[in-house]
């Protein structure tokens, strides 16, 4: 008698140890992300799996406006989402910072640093002009407005782990990712590789520098056709109904 199905959510480009070591099991992976020829499994379901939460969805621009009181952006330029999750990322941060007077006379930005670093960047930005400060919104953490902060965002930088990528792929958001070095298995590195070389994002990996940072995105400052272009590429990675197929799937393999 066989032992029963183990259905593995592996929701990164890279398997971990434990989905590499199933006997008999179903791997769920990223639609076309790279797949591991050499793992022995029954079944590989391709689908990017990753819920996303629905209130996502439900985003609306101006609200973000009103929100965070952005009556200084200039809503004739490009809007930029710039964030290193919740507690944000020195990495980014300091990437942001450094090439912030240049980046705000060609795009709005809204700036997730994480609580504890507020107070330092507001000392490193406060020589910016009066005009490009009204363009620059410093914050610790966006929480229930982060809906509709991605509804105004023309553009992420981010962090490129698995959570982050269902959701800006749902969402048909360019990305701009500088992954985490040291996450398991590099995941975030592949996650952002694989999108960056189809087009769907573009990628930081072995120069992390602000001067590479502004050679990623001023094209697509510049050019909403180029940035439409990557939405599209984006979106189509995209599965906003990850966790219907994500139970319908278990329930197969359960049925097996």
């Amino acid at each position: 008698m066989l032992p029963p199905a183990l259905c593995l959510a592996a929701l990164a480009v890279e398997l971990g140890e434990g989905e590499k070591s199933a006997e008999r099991s179903w791997v769920l992976q990223p639609v076309g992300l790279a797949q591991r020829p050499d793992v022995d499994v029954t079944h590989r379901h391709p689908a990017l799996l990753h819920p996303v939460r629905a209130e996502v969805f439900t985003g609306q621009a101006d609200k973000a406006i009103e929100a965070l009181g952005l009556c200084g952006f200039d809503r004739r330029l490009p809007t930029v989402y710039v964030t290193g999750g919740a507690q944000g990322s020195q990495q980014i941060n300091h990437l942001v910072r450094d090439v912030l007077p240049w980046l705000v006379e060609n795009a709005n930005v809204i700036h997730q640093c994480g609580p504890d670093n507020v107070t330092q960047l507001r000392q490193d930005t406060a020589s910016l002009s009066a005009s490009s400060a009204a363009r620059y919104h410093l914050t610790g953490y966006v929480g229930a407005e982060l809906p509709d902060v991605l509804a105004l965002a023309d553009l992420v930088v981010s962090r490129s782990g698995a959570g982050t990528i269902a959701e800006l792929t749902a969402l048909g958001k360019p990305g701009v990712f500088v992954p985490l070095a040291t996450s398991a298995g590099n995941e975030q590195v592949h996650n952002a590789r694989h999108l960056a070389d189809n087009g769907a994002a573009l990628a930081l990996v072995d120069d992390v520098s602000p001067e590479r940072l502004c050679e990623v995105l001023a094209p697509l400052l510049t050019d909403p056709e180029r940035r439409s272009a990557m939405a599209g590429r984006a979106r189509a990675y995209g599965r906003p109904d990850a966790a219907e197929r994500l139970v319908d799937v278990v329930l197969a393999a359960a049925g097996e």
